[in-house]
């Protein structure tokens, strides 16, 4: 059975959203038959290039205070720390284009799970820069991705079609935020629903399998 997960690496609710789903999986039967696929998606295809720090842009971005922007960020946080998750607001907003083209050479290379785990560790959990291209080649070598490979692709401008490809096809599924999941091509889950959703989901799935 596969889950197609789409999803961005500032997405905070992505990251709680895919420790809830893994959650789901680790307790279901036939986990060991479940093949799980992330996809690009850009919450602000439109950020800068140059990253800014966090609370800065949510306050410039939606009009509110540095205060209103923390307090809004940390109701992510206590989400993500229920989880079991590290968290941090001390971390800074820009456009992932770059990183979602490395996640293609990671899916291509067999390591994609590790290089979500990596980016998303690094951002949320880190605070660490994930867009700068010689800080992407840092954290695709920590992926078990080859370091030189990562660094052409990034120069290069490879995998951009696929980015693109990823995004218009969540829009063709009628998704317009993310996280979205969609279980064995037929069940669409939207957001960072709780584990028990995605249990149900999965057994629901594998239950009507043909």
């Amino acid at each position: 059975m596969r889950v197609d997960i789409w999803s961005d690496i500032v997405c905070p609710w992505c990251y709680i959203g895919k420790a809830r789903f893994e959650r789901a999986l680790a307790s279901f039967e036939h986990a060991d038959e479940v093949e799980v696929e992330f996809h690009s998606f850009q919450l602000d295809p439109s950020a800068p290039e140059e990253p800014e720090p966090l609370l800065s842009f949510l306050a410039d971005r939606y009009g509110m205070s540095t205060d209103q922007a923390r307090e809004t960020d940390a109701g992510a946080g206590a989400n993500a720390e229920g989880e079991g998750l590290a968290y941090t607001s001390a971390r800074k907003n820009a456009n992932t284009f770059d990183a979602h083209r490395l996640l293609h050479l990671a899916r291509e290379r067999g390591r994609q799970r590790e290089a979500v785990d990596t980016l998303f560790r690094a951002n949320f959990g880190e605070g660490a820069d994930v867009f700068g291209r010689e800080a992407l080649v840092g954290l695709a070598e920590k992926a078990g991705l080859d370091a030189d490979e990562a660094r052409r692709v990034l120069e290069e401008g490879r995998y951009a079609d696929h980015v693109k490809a990823d995004v218009e096809q969540a829009r063709a599924l009628g998704a317009t935020g993310v996280p979205f999941f969609v279980i064995d091509e037929r069940y669409g889950v939207s957001g960072a629903q709780p584990a028990d959703v995605f249990t149900r989901v999965l057994e629901k799935a594998w239950e009507e399998r043909d």
